[in-house]
């Protein structure tokens, strides 16, 4: 049975009691603080930030579903394809950042909104691989320059004193679009279809090109002298070469996989497994919502914490979310909470969710100060340039593991028999018994526990390892 009134109150409730925590110390700071002024440039370019974030994980949480029932690919095929998408995405902005240096940032801003909007719009009116693939690739390309771009007009727009807060503001703006996005798509892919998702994406995309036409101005660059791709690119080949940065990149990796299974797998199981009106993208919210919410008072409270072992809670945690997913095959009929009827996918989406947002608090503020202790001396501040390439790999395996495992357990319905998928459709509506393929549907997650228990395992061995390598130094 379906109860996509009672989720929507459900979680409704969980986003109101998360904001309203977050506006009181947000509020309380500020009135510590004073308040916070930058030029125009700066808001511009954050708004812009904000619609770019909104396209983008508008599209990107429905990815495999259009790949799947609009381009016509199969679980693995389409698992391959976005996390090729998803990983260029971070691998990209390395060399485009250099290129922005060069063009100047409203150029490259300019570019990057008219490249995005035209990959987006591809998206729509094409719905076979060749031009489709040709429309992700502007997507990623368009959307390499922006975050550079972004990120250096904070740089500009502030000093040492309020650069702290610029950031902070820009990483507002980046949930705030992240959240709007995966709302303002769920209603569009059940009413509309998923093939419209994309003009969502263009439509907001759009509106970041005029605003940049319109209003961002920015000054002259720094004086400092701009990177060449060569310079880059030897730099990520030093990075990748120093065996002790590159485990760090690679274990760390196994977080961010099971991470990114809210957009790899956790949509079209939420789909296959309860219905067409439930709506994974807004589970998917709980996890920047927990973030915004909790992660304030876990820095508080781990700031005296050794980097190392908030890293370690964080891995430990990570394989709990997994597990928590998959709990819900436990239930044959619905569960109680808070005197709601809710469906089983409800109850276990939320609560692994939830606690994939607690880890990143622990993770996030101390990964940074961990990865620059692994750099070589004097060059912390090219290895923690390319820190973040564990996304990188964590998109490209995470989404190309999810794939072989969707088939596996959790198949598309249309790749079956016709018996099958009436006793399918009758079993969503509570009117027969679950098809024997999705029996074990949720050993899914049970893989991807076992990622996170892998990962945590070599974290203790690398920990083991350049402890000792320090000793002997």
């Amino acid at each position: 049975m379906q109860y996509p009134m009672q989720e929507l109150f459900f979680v409704g409730v969980f986003i109101g009691g998360v904001n309203w925590y977050h506006e009181g110390m947000a509020n309380a700071e500020a009135a510590s603080q004073g308040s916070w002024r930058f030029p125009k440039t700066f808001w511009v370019a954050n708004v812009t930030e904000l619609f770019e974030r909104a396209a983008y994980y508008g599209t990107f949480i429905a990815a495999r579903t259009y790949l799947i029932r609009v381009v016509g690919l199969d679980d693995v095929e389409a698992g391959f394809v976005a996390g090729l998408f998803g990983a260029l995405i971070y691998l990209f902005p390395f060399f485009s950042g250099a290129i922005a240096d060069r063009l100047g940032f409203r150029r490259s801003l300019l570019m990057a909104f008219g490249l995005l909007a035209a990959g987006y719009s591809v998206l729509g009116m094409f719905h076979t691989m060749a031009p489709v693939g040709a429309g992700l690739f502007l997507v990623v390309l368009g959307g390499s320059f922006v975050k550079p771009v972004i990120t250096g007009t904070a740089a500009r727009c502030s000093t040492e004193a309020n650069r702290a807060r610029a950031f902070s503001i820009f990483y507002m703006m980046v949930n705030i679009g992240s959240f709007t996005g995966k709302t303002v798509v769920a209603p569009i892919r059940i009413d509309w279809g998923v093939q419209h998702v994309p003009w969502f994406s263009a439509g907001a995309a759009l509106a970041a090109l005029v605003i940049t036409a319109l209003f961002y101005w920015p000054g002259e660059g720094g004086s400092e002298r701009p990177r060449s791709l060569a310079e880059t690119w030897r730099g990520l080949v030093m990075v990748l070469g120093n065996l002790r940065f590159f485990a760090l990149i690679l274990i760390t990796a196994g977080f961010w996989a099971i991470q990114g299974q809210l957009y790899a797998s956790m949509p079209d199981y939420v789909i296959r497994m309860a219905g067409e009106t439930y709506k994974p993208e807004w589970y998917a919210n709980v996890n920047p919502l927990v973030v915004v919410g909790c992660v304030l008072w876990v820095t508080q409270w781990i700031r005296r914490w050794p980097p190392a072992r908030a890293i370690t809670v964080a891995m430990a945690l990570i394989p709990l979310s997994s597990l928590a997913m998959a709990m819900s095959h436990r239930w044959t009929g619905t569960v109680q909470v808070l005197g709601l009827s809710l469906h089983p996918i409800t109850v276990t989406m939320i609560v692994g969710i939830a606690i994939q947002g607690f880890a990143e608090c622990f993770l996030s503020p101390k990964y940074l100060e961990f990865a620059s202790k692994q750099a070589p001396p004097g060059r912390e501040g090219l290895y923690l340039g390319f820190a973040h390439l564990n996304t990188f790999f964590a998109w490209l395996f995470g989404f190309i593991f999810a794939g072989y495992m969707l088939k596996a357990f959790c198949p598309d319905p249309r790749t079956l028999s016709p018996a099958i998928q009436a006793q399918h459709a009758q079993w969503l509506a509570g009117q027969a018994a679950m098809p024997s393929v999705y029996a074990h549907a949720h050993y899914l997650w049970y893989a991807f526990a076992g990622v996170g228990v892998v990962s945590l395992a070599l974290m203790g061995v690398y920990l083991v390892w350049t402890r000792r390598v320090d000793r002997r130094a």
